[in-house]
């Protein structure tokens, strides 16, 4: 007798197992999100990509080595800057750059970074021009609208990892406060990546209940403030960026497209008119699934929230026309 169930599980394992995931940038959080997609058989294949020489084979293979340990099938390949062995990705997550050094300017950062997204972006779209792309590298807002100049494909399939980081920090805070399950509280969080990000206590809830029941309004805005230096935090504390954190998120993202879930998530996304506003990469909630963007959900935003949506666009937009000025795109 057919079990149908599992006739139907090994179909869908079917069509997955066709399905296919380049990491660019072998770093802490190009492998972390690379090991946690191997680990949660999310593509068949999996490609990490670096630029220095063994790197991104040592990370890929360390990784597989844990296959029969975890039990998964995914499989992960390290390439040195060999985007043939991308080809045909479905999804591609760019996480290059480098950090701000001492000495160095905002647009000294920008300009280094800008640089290496546009080439990486190049030979990603060479590779696998149906693939969407998610930008994980920093400033976040910024390296997104620089993809998607370099990329010149639909904006709903180059977008950037952002939100679903920065929520997962409110969440963990609010979590550790109430002493409650991360996995009941639900948020929503708009605006650039950084200090200028927009929690939205007013659709934040626990189990459906709305927070702003179950704490004080002072506690509330203190978790809010460590939320939006949240990275800067990790810095201090490791003298270094986040990985762990930043490489799940976005591998939920790619899951989430590879998986075709239509989750509702906030993301770096392209607005025209969405909001009041046009010409702009900036962190709204919307439904992800196989085809990337394929919704923006636009709240009912109260005039508060307006104008602190407003102030966080400003400071992005400011960033955007930095990238502008240089000409780099075009050259």
């Amino acid at each position: 007798m057919i079990n149908f169930v599992s006739e139907q599980n090994r179909i869908n394992r079917n069509k997955l197992n066709k399905m296919k995931v380049t990491v660019v940038g072998a770093g802490n959080v190009g492998a972390t999100c690379a090991d946690v997609l191997a680990h949660r058989e999310i593509a068949n294949e999996i490609v990490l990509l670096d630029i220095k020489e063994g790197f991104a084979e040592g990370k890929a293979l360390d990784i597989w080595e844990t296959s029969p340990i975890n039990l998964y099938d995914s499989r992960t390949i390290g390439s040195t800057n060999d985007y043939s062995k991308t080809a045909n990705s479905d999804v591609v997550v760019i996480t290059s750059g480098l950090p701000r050094k001492p000495g160095m300017s905002r647009d000294d950062l920008i300009a280094t970074n800008a640089g290496i997204v546009k080439t990486v972006t190049e030979n990603v779209i060479k590779h696998s021009p149906d693939a969407i792309i998610i930008i994980v590298s920093n400033p976040l807002d910024v390296m997104t609208y620089c993809a998607y100049l370099t990329a010149k494909i639909d904006s709903s399939k180059v977008f950037g990892m952002a939100g679903v980081l920065d929520t997962a920090r409110y969440r963990s805070f609010l979590a550790m406060e109430l002493n409650v399950s991360p996995k009941d509280i639900q948020a929503v969080l708009m605006g650039g990546h950084g200090d200028t990000m927009v929690p939205l206590p007013r659709y934040t809830t626990v189990s459906g209940i709305p927070v702003t029941e179950l704490i004080s309004e002072e506690k509330l805005n203190e978790i809010i403030e460590r939320t939006k230096f949240g990275g800067g935090e990790i810095v201090k504390l490791l003298g270094t960026s986040a990985w762990y954190a930043p490489g799940a998120a976005a591998a939920q993202m790619v899951e989430a497209v590879i998986r075709d879930q239509k989750r509702i998530f906030p993301v770096c996304a392209w607005l025209q008119g969405e909001y009041g506003m046009k010409d702009i990469y900036l962190g709204v909630p919307v439904v992800l699934g196989k085809k990337g963007i394929e919704k923006i959900i636009e709240l009912d935003l109260n005039a508060d929230e307006k104008a602190l949506l407003k102030e966080s666009a400003e400071a992005v937009k400011g960033v955007m026309d930095v990238l502008d000025g240089m000409n780099l795109i075009n050259a």
